[in-house]
């Protein structure tokens, strides 16, 4: 699993790691953003919990994720951006039975991620400068926790950036 905060570099590094060692990348903000094109049951609500700079139900997410594995020939998966929270963590453990191998958390400061982020022409929704603000501030106050919980179990593998 890779963590950071939006703009920190977790979609350019795991491009750079499945080229190298073949892992299956699932980006946890792709599959809701697939999601919310595909005008499905979750996609209206996804997208105004995103446009509101919060974080999307455990349990959307992490099925989302788990369909995506399970439809997947491999078996070695680079997940981006999840879990965020303590009840991601859990939920994610207690729905596919599996925690991470390890975890790469990119420790990039806010200002370098709200730059990236607005210097980034995805067009999306949430890269603005009011909802990225609003979004660095839910990922520093509820991330903490799960880094600190992979820290203590030696699963924590932190990059600077």
């Amino acid at each position: 699993m890779l963590s950071g905060g939006p703009g920190s570099g977790k979609g350019t590094q795991c491009t750079k790691i499945v080229n190298n060692f073949g892992f299956k990348h699932l980006s946890a903000g792709e599959l809701l953003r697939r999601e919310i094109a595909s005008n499905s049951e979750y996609g209206a609500m996804i997208l105004n919990t995103i446009k509101e700079g919060k974080i999307v139900p455990s349990e959307v997410t992490v099925k989302l994720i788990q369909r995506e594995m399970e439809s997947s020939d491999s078996r070695r998966f680079l997940i981006d951006g999840f879990p965020r929270t303590e009840e991601n963590r859990i939920a994610f453990e207690n729905i596919t039975g599996a925690e991470p191998d390890l975890v790469i958390f990119f420790d990039c400061p806010q200002e370098e991620m709200v730059k990236r982020v607005l210097n980034r022409n995805e067009g999306r929704v949430d890269d603005n400068i009011v909802t990225i603000k609003k979004r660095l501030i839910v990922f520093e106050a509820l991330n903490l926790p799960v880094i600190n919980y992979y820290s203590k179990r030696g699963k924590l593998y932190t990059v600077t950036v």
